[in-house]
């Protein structure tokens, strides 16, 4: 009896010292970062391809998970890009954005790069469509697992060829 109390308060421990999982076992990153405010972003799909989500928030909670696990949330998801080449003196730069919508407002993970400054940036922008006012998340770059990129070939999402930002 001892030895189940025993686990049971570390199983407890290890939940509330470590917070939740933004990942859990079934479950693999496509793609993550940490934000320059110290929370954290995860778009993690089921392994064996039965939903996509995508979890914000603080090491102790998860703020935001949305949509529901099941096979329609790989709906809920576009992907857009945009890439021009050329180096420095053409301006290149490669823009890599995943969209889902709540409500009124819009979310945009990005994933970018610039030529002129040499520069990545990553990060969040949240747009309420109403107001037209926006948000911006910005992302430590550094902190990177995955990458938007991939979503050009893996044909996971759906590719609005209309959208640029």
């Amino acid at each position: 009896m001892k030895k189940v109390q025993i686990a049971l308060f570390f199983l407890l421990f290890s939940k509330l010292s470590f917070g939740q999982d933004y990942l859990l076992p079934n479950e693999e990153v496509l793609f993550s970062f940490e934000t320059k405010a110290g929370k954290k972003m995860i778009l993690a799909k089921d392994k064996h391809g039965k939903y996509i989500v995508y979890r914000f928030g603080t090491s102790k909670k998860i703020e935001l998970e949305y949509p529901e696990k099941n096979k329609e949330s790989w709906n809920k998801f576009t992907f857009a890009y945009y890439s021009r080449g050329g180096g420095v003196q053409n301006l290149a730069m490669d823009l890599n954005n995943v969209f889902f919508k709540i409500g009124n407002f819009e979310y945009s993970i990005h994933e970018n790069y610039y030529s002129e400054s040499n520069e990545n940036d990553v990060g969040i922008t949240i747009r309420n469509t109403a107001t037209e006012k926006t948000s911006e998340i910005y992302g430590k770059y550094n902190s990177v697992k995955g990458s938007l990129y991939k979503f050009r070939s893996n044909k996971l999402l759906k590719i609005d060829e209309d959208r640029i930002d």
